[in-house]
């Protein structure tokens, strides 16, 4: 599914490029230097949400446990919904990053092969 009128990568080093980017690093960004910016919007968007909302309960993790040690009353158990949240959130980008992954790859594999074969030089006598 294209969802940008541009078109993926030419080279298949750059889509592998993408594909790497958008798997093992920041769902979303791989997309965007795809050009494919709806999708990559949409996954970088929900993939930076879901991060905030986990350092978010880290933060209040951390918060309660100095506030454990120090002899104050506990209320970090209250912030469980943001760690959780955010945990499936950055997931759902991720797993939205993969048809868009598999989508890059495919048409730089079609975009190789259409592509005519180079002449060879013939050689100097």
């Amino acid at each position: 599914m294209k969802t940008s009128s541009t078109a993926a990568p030419r080279k298949r080093s750059a889509a592998v490029s993408c594909a790497i980017m958008n798997q093992l690093a920041t769902p979303g960004l791989g997309s965007l230097m795809a050009r494919r910016y709806v999708a990559g919007t949409v996954q970088l968007l929900l993939a930076i949400a879901g991060f905030c909302l986990v350092i978010g309960w880290f933060a209040q993790l951390m918060a309660g446990i100095y506030h454990s040690v120090s002899g104050a009353s506990d209320e970090s158990a209250h912030y469980a919904w943001m760690g959780k949240s955010g945990a499936l959130i950055f997931i759902l980008a991720w797993l939205l990053s993969w048809p868009t992954t598999i989508s890059i790859l495919r048409e730089a594999r079609e975009n190789e092969a259409q592509q005519p074969l180079p002449r060879p030089i013939p050689p100097k006598l």
